[in-house]
């Protein structure tokens, strides 16, 4: 007994290290900590015939926003915890970032295991107004759901971001947290029973998400940490190697980007945006988190 209890101490604290397992942790900055107009809870209908309800925070609009960023989260997926990217988000752009169906206020109540249904149902985040162009960004497991989002909606995404990608490579902190997972499937938490969930299912559909991810014409960019313990860095630079990818090296970042290195990320869309459009991007900014002024993001 005592042995299952330390399993899932481990597993939790994993979990808080990815955002909070109650809505009470400020682990991380959330809505709550900026002023009131910075963001906004709204909810939208899923783009499948079940309709569930999603919950999302995004920027309120922007006239001025030629570019649309749709974040995809990784897993568990909590919205909230993008916020301090979204508040570090240039007057010139707008983001929505939602829970995936199955996790915090998102139905249904159960994991949807399915990549191709999850791209479907979060589709409408995908509208946008008209001449304003989207930015499809994917963190860690949802790097593959925006890789079909990518192949099944052409039209609407202009240029995609995988950060942090996971498919199907762990680290030692998620073959750990992963193992426990299983042990313990049937007494966690909804969202955390979730994610057990669709990771194991996702092995299975790699193979229509390669052929996907191959057929890709968009502008495509991978940034990871060098200090991520969840994927390996490895992983994503094979990737990016093979098909002949940008790969942003974010020093001593680790799996969650979107809250260790704001700076880093933003200006990996901006460099997306740039090859959407055309351009040569800027050179990269020292990252705000990093003291050292040789040690802003490496472009490989």
């Amino acid at each position: 007994m005592r042995a299952t209890f330390s399993v899932l101490a481990v597993l939790l604290l994993g979990a808080c290290s990815i955002g909070a397992a109650d809505e009470g942790s400020e682990r991380f900055p959330t809505s709550g900590s900026y002023p009131a107009g910075t963001m906004e809870r709204i909810s939208f209908t899923a783009g499948v015939p079940e309709g569930w309800r999603i919950s999302a925070l995004q920027t309120p609009p922007r006239a001025d926003a030629g570019w649309k960023v749709v974040i995809i989260t990784g897993t568990p997926s909590w919205s909230e915890y993008w916020a301090p990217t979204i508040a570090g988000l240039p007057e010139t752009r707008e983001m929505i970032v939602a829970d995936r169906p199955g996790f915090r206020t998102s139905e249904p109540e159960d994991a949807v295991r399915d990549l191709a249904k999850q791209a479907d149902a979060l589709a409408p985040m995908l509208e946008a107004r008209e001449g304003q162009r989207i930015l499809l960004v994917g963190q860690s497991f949802g790097a593959p759901v925006a890789t079909l989002m990518a192949a099944r909606y052409p039209d609407r995404v202009d240029a995609l971001v995988l950060v942090s990608a996971y498919f199907g490579d762990r680290g030692p902190t998620a073959r750990r947290m992963f193992g426990a997972g299983q042990m313990l499937h049937g007494v966690l938490p909804r969202d955390l029973r979730n994610s057990i969930s669709e990771v194991t299912a996702q092995a299975e559909q790699l193979p229509a998400v390669w052929t996907a991810f191959q057929g890709l014409s968009q502008p495509i960019v991978f940034i990871h940490g060098d200090a991520d313990t969840f994927v390996p860095l490895e992983a994503d630079q094979r990737i990016a190697a093979t098909y002949g990818h940008s790969l942003v090296t974010v020093p001593d970042g680790d799996h969650f980007l979107n809250a260790c290195c704001v700076a880093a990320l933003l200006d990996t869309f901006e460099r997306a945006i740039a090859e959407a459009e055309g351009r040569q991007p800027a050179a990269p900014p020292q990252a705000a988190n990093d003291p050292d002024p040789a040690g802003g993001p490496t472009l490989r």
